[in-house]
């Protein structure tokens, strides 16, 4: 799956049918996620808000808008991306600068990510993340055999990345910036950079992590937490001990959907970052083993796009929304069980947010009218 040449493996000739068993996948995690949403979020939203179905109507709302764009982008010509590769990422950096534009940027939480367009709230960053593997798509396969030269081909993408991971930082939100550099190492790898190059930028890049962690106080409390949550279990500790409680109570078959109690103000975020601990409470183990399983056939169908994909763009433009998903679901799952310090990443098609849905499910969309060429 690590294609080496810009030129079509085979004709693309007339579209076939798209993978509808990825769809059908994608279907089942937002369905699963609407169902989440209004579970975590109805007590929190009638205290907050008056109206206990307030985030259920409005991810009902983005579920609708993010299938309609689905159903358009997978009908529409996977190689038109290629055209608009430049225009797609340059735009994202601009929506990206808008954010820490004082009365064009949003703060919330002490954070500048999202911006206003009339009555809705759009995160550039999410917007980004599939503008940035279609930019990285189209340079990879322009000139393959550059790939294999660091100065000329593993030096110039990675600068773009860092501006994109620059004002990411800026705003501040470390985990969308981690997931964007993650996301971006490996698509180098798949589009057959050299594995030492690559080790030699995660080997530069380990102290400017190490710095960021550590030279602001709220991202050093959490990593001091993440190894020993105990420590101060009602200050940078309680998010995961919340966590975990929840995941525990659950157990093997849950405590019912409904019935769960962290998400009664005990949870932060229970509807976003932390809903996949609500789905351990109320599902417990057979719950949670099956969204992972979800995950896993969503990762395999992605792949398997990748792998029999008709010409190295679509290859790696399919592998790397597939990575750009699965790494999002590592991050999330891993912060939930306190396998990872605690950061700000939602679960793909399943945590309350416009922006993250739309993006995944047009992702998706892609995906599936690349598979509408493949010949599998």
């Amino acid at each position: 799956m690590r294609p080496q040449s810009a030129a079509p493996r085979t004709q693309p000739g007339s579209p076939r049918v798209p993978d509808m068993l990825l769809l059908a996948i994608t279907l089942v995690l937002v369905g699963l996620g609407i169902l989440m949403v209004f579970s975590s979020s109805s007590y929190t939203a009638e205290v907050r808000m008056g109206d206990s179905l307030y985030y259920l109507k409005r991810q009902g709302v983005w579920a609708m808008v993010g299938l309609f764009t689905l159903l358009v982008l997978q009908r529409l010509d996977y190689r038109i991306y290629r055209r608009y590769a430049r225009g797609c990422i340059f735009l994202a950096l601009i929506l990206l600068v808008f954010t820490l534009v004082p009365g064009i940027g949003v703060a919330a939480r002490g954070s500048q990510r999202a911006i206003m367009m009339g009555p809705i709230f759009v995160s550039p960053a999410e917007l980004i993340k599939l503008c940035l593997v279609i930019y990285l798509s189209h340079t990879f396969c322009r000139v393959p055999e550059k790939i294999k030269r660091f100065w000329i081909g593993v030096v110039p993408p990675l600068i773009v990345v860092g501006v994109v991971v620059g004002l990411i930082l800026l705003q501040p939100d470390l985990g969308t910036a981690s997931t964007i550099a993650g996301t971006a190492l490996i698509l180098l790898y798949i589009a057959g950079a050299r594995f030492f190059h690559l080790l030699l930028v995660v080997l530069a890049g380990a102290p400017v992590a190490a710095h960021l962690i550590m030279s602001e106080e709220y991202r050093r409390a959490r990593f001091l937490a993440f190894l020993d949550p105990w420590a101060d279990p009602m200050g940078s500790g309680f998010h995961i001990i919340q966590s975990l409680y929840a995941l525990g109570s659950g157990r093997i078959l849950g405590m019912g959907l409904g019935a769960g109690h962290q998400k009664f103000l005990y949870l932060p975020e229970q509807h976003t970052d932390f809903i996949f601990s609500v789905l351990g409470e109320e599902m417990g183990l057979v719950g949670c083993l099956f969204v992972l399983l979800l995950f896993a056939a969503l990762a395999w169908r992605g792949f398997r796009i990748a792998a029999c994909a008709p010409d190295s763009f679509a290859s790696l433009l399919a592998a790397g929304i597939t990575v750009m998903i699965l790494f999002q679901v590592v991050i999330n799952i891993g912060v939930v069980t306190s396998v990872l310090p605690v950061t700000g990443i939602p679960l793909p098609f399943i945590s309350y947010g416009g922006s993250s849905l739309v993006v995944a499910m047009a992702s998706i969309g892609i995906l599936m009218n690349i598979s509408r060429h493949c010949r599998m």
